[in-house]
C-alpha cells in the first residue's frame, strides 16, 4: 500500500556544521564521515533517543526514514495506495500501513522533493520542491537556532530548547490514533475536547467526518461525533472502567490499564494508557468508517488483532440514542429491540410499531414533584440495573451516600434520575434521559428514574399480581382439560409439554439396569419401543439408561427418580430451557415423557459418557490436545448461554459430571434442572435456596446466594483447572491443601505450575498452551465477581496464540466446606446430597 523507503540515518547531509566544503580538510571530512558511519551502524548511536536529533540545519529528505529509540516507530515521507501524493508521517516499523500520525495531512505534496528540517526559526517544517512551506509546528517566540527534534521510543515526536525542555509534541497534536504514554486532557473548564480525527478514507489521510474526544462534565466519558452529531459514548468513568462498554473490564481495561491522574495545577486531570505488558504493540485508531478499533499487533501471525471496536459493528444498541428518549435499547433481545421505560409508552405508536423508534417515548402520569394537596404522595423512584447510564448527567460530590443523593434529587423539581456508583458518587439527571442500553455489566449499578406515585401504588402492583394468577388460573385449567383429553382419547399422539415440543408415546417398556442386574417394567411414552438397551448412570434427576428409538437412533433416556432431590419443578425448568437452545456445546433434547408419575425427557445419545469418567476415573484417550477442545467448547457453550443465545441463562450447576462427550470427544453442557433464565435488564438474583455442588460454587453464592454469569466463571475455573489437573476440587480435603485452587495458587506462584499438570500429559503437553489454561482458570476463580472475565473475555483469551494476561489475585474462598468437617474421604469423591450429584443449602436473608 505505501512505497518503499531508504532508511538510513536522519543526520545533515552537510560536510560540517558550518555549511563549508574546505578542500584542504578532505582527509579529515573522510575520517570524520567513516566515524559517524560507524557510530551510525551500532544501534547505540542511531536508535538511542538521546542521539538521534534533527538539528537546525539537518534534512530528512523524502526517501530517508528516522526511527525511534527501540526501533519501533519510524518517521518519513509515503504514500496512500493509487496515489502520487505524499505526506510526512509516523508509523510502525512491522507494518508500515499503521500510520499513527500524519504532519501535513490536509496539504499533501505532489512530487518526491519535500523535505522535513527545523526552520530558521526554530520550528519543525515541511518544505516542497520549491522549498515552499507546506507544514509547521508553528510555535511562535522560538530560540531560532538552538532548537532539535528528535523520534522518542513511544512514538512521539517531540521539538525541544538546548536545555532538554519540550516545546512541541505529536503527541498533543494527534491525527486518528491513541498510543500509549499519549496523556488525553479532562477539563470542565474547557469543556468537550475532539482530540483525534479520522482520515477521509481509508487511502486519504485528510481530515473525514468522524473524531473521539472526551466530555468532562460530570462523570467523564469518551464520545464520539459524526460531523457535530453525537454516533458514540463509552458512558461514565468509574475510576477503574468505562460503564458502558460492556466488555471493557474483561477485554481492554482487565487486559491493559486506563488511569485518570490527579488534577493539575490547573486543575486538568490526564486520562493515560499504560499496558501491563510494555512490550506489546498497541494502538487505539478511529477509522475513517466511524468504528474506534483498539488493536494489538499479532507477531505470530504478523497482523494486527482487534480487541475492542466501538461501536460495536454485531450491535445496533452501541449507536447513539437510537431508541429515543426515555427507553432502553438491548441487542439481545429476541423480540424488539427497543423498549420505553416503565411509566413511559411510544411517542409515535405507529411508527414505533414500525421500527421507527426515533421519536422515544413519553411519560403516562406527569410528574407532580411534591403533593399538592393533603393527600397526594409525592414522585417516587424505580431502578434500573445493567444498563448504560443515560448522557448529560451531572455530578453531585456532596452527597455522601446513596440516601443523600435520593433526598437531593426528590427536593429538586427537574430532577429525573440520579445514581450513586462507586468511584463517582452522586450523579442527577435534569433533562431527558437519553441514550439508554442495556448492558451486560457486572456490580450492583444504582440507578433511580423519576415516576409518578401511581405508577409505583401498590393498587397498581396489585392489580397486575391478579392479573398474573388469573392468568395462571387460566393456563392451569387449561392444561388439566388437555390431560384429560389426553387421558381418555387413546388416539392423541401425545400431550405437549412446551408448546414447540411433542412427548413420545408408548407404553410397557423394558428397561434392564446393569446396576440392578434386573429388567423392570414401566408405563413409559416412547412411541412403542420395547427393547431400550443398556446403561445405568446415577444422576441428580435420576437414573439415566441408554435406548433405541424404533429408527435405530441411540438415545439417553434419563427418569425422574422418587427419591431425588429434584422435582417436577427442575424437570419442566429443564424441558423449557433446553427446548429453545441450539448450540454444538450444549446436549440436545429429542423428547419427553409424562405419564402419570412417570417423568422422562429423551436426549441424543453420548456414547463416552461424561468428562469425570475420563478425569477422575479411567483418563484412556484424553490426550492435552483433546483436553484443550474440550476447554474451548464448554467456553463457547457458557458464552452461548450467556450472551448469544434467546435467553440469557445462568447454568448454576457447571461441574464435569455434566458435561457429556459425543463419539468424537466434543463436550456438551447437559443438566439444566438448576439453570435460571435472566431478564433482559437482570445482571444478577438473589435466591434462598442455593443449589450446586460442593467446590464449583462461587463464594457470593455459597454465602449470600447471590448469582451472575460470575458464578458460572468461578465453576468453569474450577473445572479448568480439574481437566489441566486431572484431579477433584474436593480430592484435597485431607491433605494439607484446602481445595484444588489453593494447590494450583501455591505451586503457580512458587513457579512450579508445570506440577499441577496430570502426569499423563505432562510430556506430551504444550508448556505455553497449559500455562495459559492455568492463568485463565486462577482468573476465574477470583473471590470478587468483579475482578472475574466474562465468558466472552475467557474465549478471546483461550483463542488468542499470545494474550498478555493480568496478574490474578489470590483466592481466599476456595470452595465450600462438607459435612465431614475436612475429613474428607479416601477415595477422594465429593460429598454431596443423598443423590451424588447436588446440594441444597437454606440460607438466611
Amino acid at each position: 500500500m505505501y512505497s518503499q523507503k531508504n532508511q538510513i540515518p536522519a543526520v545533515s547531509q552537510k560536510t560540517n556544521d558550518m555549511g563549508t566544503n574546505n578542500k584542504n580538510k578532505k582527509p579529515v571530512f573522510v575520517l570524520l564521515s567513516s566515524l559517524i558511519f560507524l557510530l551510525c551502524s551500532s544501534p547505540l548511536f542511531c536508535h538511542g533517543d538521546e542521539y538521534v536529533r534533527i538539528r537546525q540545519g539537518d534534512t530528512v529528505k523524502d526517501g530517508d526514514t528516522l526511527l525511534s529509540g527501540d526501533g519501533i516507530f519510524e518517521l518519513g515521507f509515503f504514500s496512500s495506495e493509487n496515489s502520487s501524493s505524499r505526506y510526512v508521517g509516523i508509523w510502525y516499523k512491522v507494518d508500515v500501513e499503521a500510520v499513527v500520525w500524519v504532519a501535513n495531512r490536509d496539504k499533501p505534496l505532489s512530487d518526491r522533493n519535500g523535505v522535513l528540517r527545523i526552520g530558521f526559526d526554530g520550528n519543525l517544517v515541511v518544505l516542497d520542491g520549491n522549498s515552499s512551506w507546506v507544514w509547521s509546528s508553528n510555535v511562535s517566540g522560538l530560540p531560532s537556532n538552538n532548537t532539535s527534534a528528535n523520534l522518542q521510543r513511544d512514538g512521539n515526536f517531540v521539538l525541544s530548547n538546548n536545555e532538554g525542555k519540550t516545546i512541541w509534541e505529536s503527541f498533543k497534536h494527534p491525527t486518528d490514533t491513541f498510543l500509549p504514554g499519549m496523556r488525553a486532557p479532562v477539563n470542565s473548564a474547557i469543556g468537550e475536547i475532539r482530540l483525534f480525527t479520522s482520515w477521509k478514507s481509508a487511502n486519504d489521510p485528510s481530515p473525514g467526518n468522524y473524531s473521539l474526544g472526551i466530555d468532562p462534565n460530570g462523570a467523564p466519558q469518551i464520545v464520539m461525533w459524526d460531523q457535530t452529531r453525537r454516533r458514540w459514548r463509552s458512558g461514565q468513568w468509574n475510576s477503574v472502567i468505562f460503564t458502558g462498554i460492556a466488555n471493557m473490564s474483561n477485554v481492554a481495561n482487565f487486559l491493559y490499564g486506563f488511569k485518570l491522574s490527579d488534577p493539575d495545577e490547573n486543575g486538568t486531570r490526564y486520562f493515560t494508557y499504560d499496558p501491563s505488558n510494555h512490550s506489546d504493540l498497541l494502538r487505539f485508531r478511529i477509522g475513517w468508517d466511524g468504528i474506534e478499533q483498539q488493536l494489538r499487533w499479532d507477531d505470530g501471525e504478523k497482523k494486527w488483532t482487534v480487541l475492542l471496536a466501538q461501536p460495536d459493528p454485531a450491535n445496533r444498541c452501541d449507536l447513539y440514542n437510537l431508541c429515543g428518549n426515555y427507553s432502553t435499547c438491548d441487542n439481545l433481545a429476541s423480540q424488539a429491540t427497543c423498549n420505553c421505560l416503565e411509566g413511559f409508552r411510544p411517542k409515535f405508536p405507529d411508527q414505533w410499531s414500525q421500527g421507527n423508534w426515533s421519536g422515544g417515548c413519553e411519560r403516562r402520569v406527569e410528574l407532580q414533584c411534591q403533593s399538592t394537596n393533603g393527600t397526594g404522595k409525592p414522585d417516587g423512584f424505580k431502578q434500573l440495573t445493567c444498563m448504560k447510564l443515560p448522557d448529560f448527567a451531572n455530578l453531585w460530590s456532596s452527597a455522601g451516600s446513596l440516601d443523600t443523593c435520593k433526598r437531593g434529587c426528590l427536593e429538586n423539581c427537574s430532577c429525573t434520575a440520579y445514581a450513586f456508583i462507586s468511584g463517582i458518587t452522586c450523579m442527577m439527571w435534569t433533562g431527558d434521559l437519553v441514550d439508554v442500553e442495556y448492558i451486560q455489566q457486572s456490580g450492583r449499578l444504582q440507578f433511580f428514574y423519576r415516576l409518578h406515585h401511581s405508577e409505583l401504588d401498590d393498587s397498581r402492583k396489585i392489580a397486575h399480581v391478579v392479573i398474573v394468577i388469573a392468568s395462571l388460573v387460566g393456563a392451569c385449567f387449561l392444561v388439566v382439560s388437555l390431560w384429560l383429553l389426553w387421558r381418555y382419547k387413546k388416539n392423541l399422539k401425545g400431550l405437549s409439554a412446551v408448546s414447540s415440543m411433542a412427548c413420545c408415546k408408548g407404553k410397557n417398556a423394558a428397561v434392564f439396569d446393569e446396576s440392578k442386574s434386573k429388567s423392570e417394567e414401566f408405563s413409559a411414552d416412547l412411541s412403542g419401543t420395547s427393547d431400550i438397551l443398556i446403561d445405568g448412570n446415577q444422576g441428580g434427576f435420576g437414573v439415566v439408561y441408554k435406548g433405541e428409538l424404533p429408527g435405530g437412533q441411540e438415545i439417553a433416556v434419563k427418569r425422574l427418580s422418587g427419591q431425588s432431590g429434584q422435582g417436577l419443578e427442575e424437570f419442566k425448568n429443564e424441558i423449557i430451557l433446553i427446548a429453545k437452545l441450539q448450540h454444538r456445546n450444549l446436549v440436545r433434547l429429542l423428547g419427553c415423557s409424562i405419564q402419570g408419575e412417570e417423568k422422562m425427557l429423551i436426549y441424543e445419545y453420548m456414547p463416552n459418557k461424561s468428562l469425570d469418567n475420563f478425569l477422575f476415573a479411567t483418563k484412556a484417550g484424553l490426550d492435552w490436545r483433546t483436553r484443550l477442545s474440550i476447554i474451548e467448547g464448554i467456553a463457547r457453550g457458557l458464552l452461548y448461554l450467556h450472551r448469544d443465545s434467546r435467553l440469557r441463562i445462568i447454568h448454576r450447576d457447571l461441574k464435569a459430571s455434566n458435561i457429556l462427550l459425543d463419539a468424537e470427544m466434543n463436550p456438551k453442557i447437559s443438566d439444566f434442572g438448576m439453570a435460571r433464565i435472566f431478564g433482559g435488564n437482570q445482571n444478577e438474583a438473589n435466591t434462598v435456596r442455593v443449589v450446586g455442588t460442593y467446590g464449583y460454587m462461587s463464594p457470593e453464592y455459597a454465602m449470600e446466594g447471590l448469582f451472575s454469569v460470575k458464578s458460572d466463571v468461578y465453576s468453569f475455573g474450577v473445572l479448568l483447572l480439574e481437566i489441566v489437573s486431572g484431579r477433584r476440587n474436593t480430592s484435597f480435603r485431607s491433605s494439607e491443601y484446602a481445595s484444588l485452587i489453593a494447590y494450583v495458587w501455591q505451586h503457580w506462584t512458587e513457579d512450579k505450575a508445570m506440577e499441577i499438570v496430570d502426569p499423563s500429559v505432562r510430556d506430551s503437553c504444550s508448556p505455553n498452551q497449559v500455562l495459559k489454561c492455568i492463568h485463565i482458570g486462577m482468573l476465574c476463580v477470583q473471590d470478587s465477581a468483579m475482578h472475574r472475565p466474562t465468558m466472552a473475555a475467557v474465549v478471546l483469551m483461550l483463542e488468542s496464540e499470545a494474550p498478555t494476561l493480568p496478574k490474578a489475585r489470590q483466592p481466599t474462598f476456595s470452595s465450600i466446606g462438607s459435612s465431614d468437617d475436612g475429613q474428607g474421604n479416601p477415595d477422594g469423591q465429593e460429598i454431596v446430597s443423598s443423590n451424588n450429584v447436588t446440594v441444597t443449602m437454606i440460607v438466611g436473608r
